[in-house]
């Protein structure tokens, strides 16, 4: 039995979430864009065919986006998470093992099932009328060529969204990827390219066709399976449970510069206060936080400065308030007055499954913190993210980063929902 392996992939899919509730922007020029509106992360189809690349600065295309009219809105990452939630359970109903490979994609094990490239057109027709958002599928022997059929399936329009390895002839499925650049293949960065390119291997279908022992001894074993990968030799399983991360970051960008430690110490408490709520979904425990802090880059003519450091806990915590505790310490350590600092970040690591016990273990109060903040989190995941929050992270966030033209949280906040005209 040939194995059979879909990537599902929504398209565009920031803008995607945006149409969801305003069904007046389909057709229309959009973008979505970066931390503090900096560059495009998203672009509508209609956006490429004027020929904006991703990652544009938005500075740079005020005048083409006054020509054409182009709509731009700032991340809107709680409405995006939401959908992307909807999106993977609804695609977990079609296969008995799934793998989220990140926000807008994932891999389904489809192998015995019949009539695969019309099993996934229902797939497409029903995300699009349950939910909403449009996607591609690609269907293949392994991994890495279900990457490319899903590629083939948003390029090409006569695919109708999907493209099956599966079912083509071998010269066929050849021809088309003699037409895939070797840099669109699935983990093959631009280093590995420019080396390969050097080698005259340009197309998928070149490093399919390369000497896989060759190919080992000069990029190692990595590479060697994709091409094993691109010759129908399924290398990499499906990861049926997505692993606890072993480091939890949240690092964000400053609307504007800030001088003064104070709004420095509401940012540090912001944003370990999301990492406390990343960690505790994954029913982990932190065992120390690191704390960093820089000035701008960018601007060479300021003064530069940049620090980091770990404070270890004394016990690993998912206690929001012994993490803020933790990392505010390490901010006063290296926080320097007279600077203008454009960000700062947390990062927990020595991340552990559970608190190793010892003799000293207040019991009593160890269950009143986890209680507490399995009622935090209830709230927050009820009522809103930051609808419940430690009073030190600020109500009037001047420093918070630039969100000029984000949407509505149509889905998570009571006071921004959908409603609908009668």
């Amino acid at each position: 039995m040939q194995r059979a392996i879909a990537l599902v992939d929504c398209n565009n899919f920031y803008v995607s979430c945006e149409r969801l509730f305003r069904p007046d922007l389909e057709n229309r020029p959009l973008v979505i864009l970066s931390n503090n509106d900096g560059c495009v992360v998203s672009r509508s189809q209609e956006v490429k065919d004027l020929g904006v690349p991703m990652a544009a600065p938005w500075f740079q295309l005020k005048d083409m986006a006054k020509k054409h009219g182009i709509i731009a809105f700032s991340s809107n990452y709680t409405l995006y998470a939401d959908i992307s939630n909807r999106v993977m359970q609804l695609l977990s109903q079609f296969s008995p093992l799934q793998e989220i490979y990140s926000i807008d994609e994932c891999f389904l094990e489809l192998t015995g099932m019949n009539e695969l490239t019309r099993y996934a057109r229902h797939m497409r027709a029903t995300l699009r009328q349950s939910i909403g958002i449009p996607v591609c599928v690609g269907i293949a022997a392994s991994k890495t060529l279900a990457k490319l059929a899903n590629h083939v399936a948003k390029k090409q329009p006569g695919y109708k969204g999907v493209c099956n390895f599966n079912e083509l002839p071998e010269d066929r499925l050849d021809t088309l990827l003699n037409k895939i650049s070797v840099n669109e293949i699935w983990g093959v960065g631009r280093r590995t390219t420019l080396r390969l390119q050097e080698m005259q291997i340009t197309s998928a279908l070149a490093l399919k066709r390369a000497p896989a022992k060759r190919i080992r001894a000069e990029f190692g074993v990595v590479l060697e399976r994709t091409v094993a990968e691109l010759n129908g030799a399924a290398c990499l399983e499906l990861d049926e449970i997505t692993p606890p991360r072993s480091q939890i970051i949240c690092s964000r960008s400053f609307g504007v510069s800030v001088s003064n430690l104070f709004e420095l110490e509401q940012a540090v408490i912001a944003y370990t206060s999301r990492a406390a709520e990343k960690l505790r979904s994954q029913h982990a425990m932190a065992s120390c936080i690191q704390v960093s802090l820089r000035t701008n880059p960018h601007k060479p003519q300021e003064p530069q400065y940049q620090s980091a450091t770990t404070v270890p806990l004394s016990a690993a915590s998912d206690d929001t308030r012994l993490l803020c505790h933790a990392a505010l310490g390490g901010l006063r350590h290296i926080y320097r007055s007279g600077y203008a600092y454009q960000k700062t970040g947390v990062m927990l690591s020595g991340i552990v499954a559970e608190r190793p016990r010892t003799l000293f273990d207040d019991v009593a109060a160890q269950e009143k913190s986890g209680a507490l903040m399995a009622t935090l989190d209830q709230i927050n995941r009820r009522m809103g993210s930051g609808t419940v929050r430690l009073l030190g992270e600020g109500i009037s966030k001047d420093w918070a980063m630039k969100q000029r033209n984000m949407s509505r949280r149509y889905t998570t906040k009571l006071d921004e929902l959908a409603v609908a005209n009668a």
